[in-house]
Order: structure tokens, then sequence, then C-alpha cells
């Protein structure tokens, strides 16, 4: 044979190694041919094309076991079982751009489902090398290492841990400085994954400077990178009153009460847990949400969506109102009553439900004056026909009955008890009867006061 039939039979062997591992990318898009490909022992195949001299090969041999690893956590059991890990590891911080990328979505596709698969990842050594491709040249490069560090630090503390003890927190920080907007919302992402787990996890963020750069990255018209920063900053203010204040010194307000203005739900849902996280830990905070008008442009965003989007608002208004008599009247003030009555009255899932009869009991608690106000709305009926209705969640009838309970021992505005003198049940009708004596026998109650005595209920 001539020197050229030779090299025509290695041609053939390249372009046929070359069309497989492009159509096994192709078929592994699908999810009705992921079982076939399985059965057909696709992975071993592909553990041995990830080691091909031809460096394209090797790259689409990646993307290939990212995908189907990506599918379910069976298939990312059996990339961990073929022992490729090791051998992506090692390709990270030997190949290319392109091959560095494709490795970090199969750790990523890997590491996403369970803990123990993102421990197999630690296990084989890759965190070191992520981190280093977060100082790469390449911001897609950056983006692929930020994306598979997220998935291993998302499970929980303990891998977040891992994360921080690698290095990663600080060149994350750098990430969410650079002009790409993909890499800037997987790092934001990434490091609200970390801060969630712990306070001293939430510290760490913090002590890099992130929440700095943060709050200034919210003037960026991009809602995506909006929603995740919103949801960062919400994750280190949850945990403590000290973290909170760190947040709100970085000048959160009031550049987050235009978020609650944004055309994206889940920017709008953000913004209401940011200020909730804020507000929900002592009066003080809530106090500097009211002074800032947060309250009444939570109120307005809860009028301006549905559903899941409502809850963190509503929730909000229930953790201001809860700190005292003033801050009650300040969510009264700003209308917040009605606008809860409605999310009562309209909303069709449960739990939105519970949040607002919960908060209108944390309204209506305080004084006379602050049940009245949501007594005037019409707001005890529907609590009553909740906590009655074998419709309703346990957890709807629970926060009706201490809602209702918590309002009529302080409502003395009669005709909006009366109704409840012909259809409350027993155990809601004594607190009504209460009241009624209160405000038709205040004598009584003074005697009884005087000489230490109970008010006899025969």
């Amino acid at each position: 044979m001539s020197q050229r039939q030779v090299l025509k039979v290695f041609e053939q062997y390249q372009k046929a190694r070359t069309e497989f591992v492009q159509m096994v990318a192709e078929l592994a898009t699908r999810p009705q041919n992921i079982q076939t490909l399985q059965n057909a022992g696709v992975i071993s195949l592909l553990r041995t094309l990830l080691l091909d001299v031809v460096p394209t090969i090797q790259q689409t041999a990646a993307l290939a076991l990212g995908r189907l690893a990506n599918y379910n956590d069976d298939l990312a059991e059996a990339v961990v079982k073929c022992d490729i890990l090791p051998q992506l590891v090692y390709s990270l911080a030997e190949q290319n751009c392109f091959y560095k990328k494709a490795a970090a979505f199969v750790l990523r596709a890997v590491g996403k489902h369970s803990p123990q698969l993102a421990q197999a990842i630690v296990d084989c050594g890759a965190l070191d090398t992520l981190v280093i491709c977060l100082e790469d040249f390449d911001p897609g490069v950056k983006e692929a290492a930020a994306w598979a560090l997220r998935y291993i630090a998302r499970h929980n503390a303990e891998l977040s841990q891992v994360v921080v003890d690698a290095g990663a927190v600080p060149l994350l920080v750098l990430c969410i400085q650079e002009p790409e907007i993909a890499l800037k919302r997987i790092a934001a992402s990434a490091l609200s994954d970390i801060a969630k787990h712990s306070p001293e996890l939430a510290q760490t963020v913090v002590d890099a400077g992130a929440v700095a750069h943060l709050v200034q990255m919210l003037l960026n018209p991009d809602a995506k990178l909006k929603h995740q920063i919103l949801s960062a900053l919400s994750q280190v203010s949850k945990h403590s009153v000290d973290l909170a204040e760190m947040v709100v010194e970085a000048e959160i307000f009031p550049v987050v009460l235009t978020c609650l203005k944004d055309k994206d739900e889940y920017v709008k849902e953000n913004a209401s847990t940011l200020i909730r996280e804020i507000a929900k830990h002592t009066p003080e905070l809530s106090q500097l949400v009211v002074n800032a008008g947060g309250v009444a442009a939570v109120i307005d965003c809860i009028g301006s969506c549905k559903g899941n989007t409502r809850l963190p608002g509503i929730m909000m208004l229930g953790y201001v109102a809860a700190h005292s008599e003033n801050l009650a009247m300040a969510v009264i003030i700003s209308k917040g009553v009605p606008q809860l009555s409605v999310c009562l009255s309209e909303e069709p899932e449960d739990h939105i439900k519970a949040a607002a009869a919960w908060a209108l009991g944390q309204i209506g608690r305080h004084t006379p004056e602050h049940a009245r106000a949501v007594a005037v709305t019409n707001t005890l009926p529907v609590l009553l026909s909740l906590y009655m209705s074998t419709e309703s969640s346990e957890d709807l009838q629970v926060k009706s009955k201490k809602a209702i309970k918590s309002i009529l021992q302080k409502c003395t505005y009669l005709p909006a008890l009366e109704p409840f003198l012909y259809d409350a049940p027993p155990n809601i009708l004594k607190h009504v009867v209460g009241q009624f004596s209160k405000v038709l026998f205040p004598w009584i109650f003074r005697y009884t006061s005087a000489e230490g005595g109970q008010l006899s209920t025969t």
C-alpha cells in the first residue's frame, strides 16, 4: 500500500471518531435518547475519547458527558464510577480554554444532583483547579468554573466551607466586577449560595467586600443580574442584625425600592424578600425601612402582582407591624390593611392566604384603634370562613384562628363584631361576647380588676 492509502485509513478513523462524538453530543440533548445511550455503554466510550489526540474530539466528548450527567443522578454517578473526574481535573489545568469550559460543565452537571456527588468532585481535587480557572484570561472559563463552584456550595454548609477554604470568595467578588453580564450573574449567584447557609459563611462574603459591589450593580438594567444580586443580599441579611445593618450601610435604600417597580416578577419578589430580611430583625431596622418609604413601596408592589411574588411583601408587612404599635400604625396609614385583605380574599393558594392572615393579626393585635382599622375592611368574616372551611389547609386554619383571636381581643368596634354573634363557633364566640361586655358593661371589668377576681362566664 502507498503512503497515501495508509494515511487515508487514519483520516477515516479520525473522521469516524469525530462523527461519532458529535452525534452522541447531539443525541444527548434529547431526553428520549438518554436511556438508549446509557444502555449502549456510551459513557465508557466517551471516557476513551477524552484522551483522544485530537482536541476537538476531546472537547466534544466532554460536552456529551456533561449533557448526560446533567440529565439525572444515575448518569452522574456513572460518570463518577467510570473514574472520569480525575482526567477532567487534570485537563482543566493543562488544556485550552474550549476544553476547560467543557470539563467544568461536566463537573457542574455531576455536582448539582446531590451532596454526595458534589463531595465526589471535592474528593478528586477539583476545587483548587476550579479556583485557578476563576483567574483565567477567558471569561467563558471563569463563568464555567463559577457555575461548578456554585453547584458544589449550594448543598450544605460543609461543602460551602470547603469552597471558601479553597479561596473562591475573593475571586468571585472580582468576577462580579468583570464587564461580561453572564459572568456577573453566576458569580453573584455563587456568592448567594455560599452566604445562605450560616452567619459565618455570610460574614466571609461580607469580609471579601462583596456587598458594596453588589449594591452598585443594582443600577444595571439586566433583570437576571438584579435578580441574583438581590438574592445574594437577602441571603447575607437574613442571618443577624449585624449582617443586615452592613447591607443597609452599603446604601441599599432607596435603590432597592426602584426594583419593586421592575417589570420582571423575580426582581420584584427578591427585592421584597431583601426588605423583609432587613425589617424582621429589630424595630430600629423596621423604622429605617418605614422612613425610607419601604412600607408604602412594598404595598404598591403587592398591588401590582399576583401569586408567590406577593408573599415576601406580605410577610414583610407582618414583621414590621409585629415590632410595635407605631410601626403597625405606619402600615395602616400606608393603606396596607386593604391590600392584605385583597390578598386574603383573592389569592387561590392557601400558603399566601395564611401569610396574609398572619400579617393582619400582627397589625390588629396592638390596640382598639389597630383592631378597628382591620375590622372595618370586612376582614374578620373572611378570616372566620377560612378558619371554618374544611377545604382550608391546617396552617391556614391555625393562622386564621390566631388572627381572629388577636384582633377580637382588642376590637371595640361593635358593628364589626355583630355578625360573629350568629356565625361564630363557641371558641370564637366567647371572645366576641367578652368584647361586647367590655364595651357595654365596662364597670364590671373595672370591678373585677380592682377585686382581683374573674368575670363569670355563666
